[in-house]
């Protein structure tokens, strides 16, 4: 039997894991503060009241380029001002921008959090949207491309996470 004193120390284990109390915590925790680009998609698809809205927190020549079906366009510069004609308080926002190397999303976020809404943050935002091969609008009208297969199974209906 192995000790913990007999294994390996590498950059994984370097720093211990969480216990496990503690790591359903944050992880519950994580999941009251984000979504993933496949469960929205599940979620509006599915047909009628998904229960939240979606909202883009780009500038609009990015909304132009691309952006998710249905979504609100409220650039995040413009949410103290303008959240309150848009969105209804007692309807949940999932924000979301270009992917996982902005944080206009989380920017988005917090703004709304600070005017009293409830709010997610749709982790990979637009850019995982599109790799994964959901449709998507654009100034010319609705387009998809194929799913990439590093981000999403080629042929499954969904990753099975």
């Amino acid at each position: 039997m192995t000790t913990t004193a007999q294994r390996t120390t590498n950059p994984v284990t370097r720093v211990p894991p969480a216990p496990p109390a503690a790591a359903a915590e944050y992880f519950g925790a994580s999941l009251a503060f984000h979504a993933d680009v496949s469960d929205v998609a599940a979620a509006l698809a599915a047909g009628g009241d998904p229960g939240f809205v979606v909202l883009d927190s780009r500038s609009t020549e990015s909304w132009d380029q691309g952006h998710v079906p249905g979504a609100v366009h409220l650039p995040t510069a413009l949410i103290a001002e303008q959240a309150e004609q848009l969105l209804d308080r007692s309807v949940p926002v999932v924000t979301y921008c270009w992917g996982p190397g902005c944080n206009g999303a989380t920017r988005a976020a917090l703004a709304l959090a600070e005017l009293g809404y409830q709010v997610k943050e749709m982790l990979g935002g637009f850019e995982y949207w599109v790799r994964e091969g959901f449709s998507f609008e654009t100034w010319e009208g609705d387009t998809r491309r194929d799913a990439d297969p590093l981000t999403a199974p080629v042929d499954a209906a969904d990753c099975g996470c």
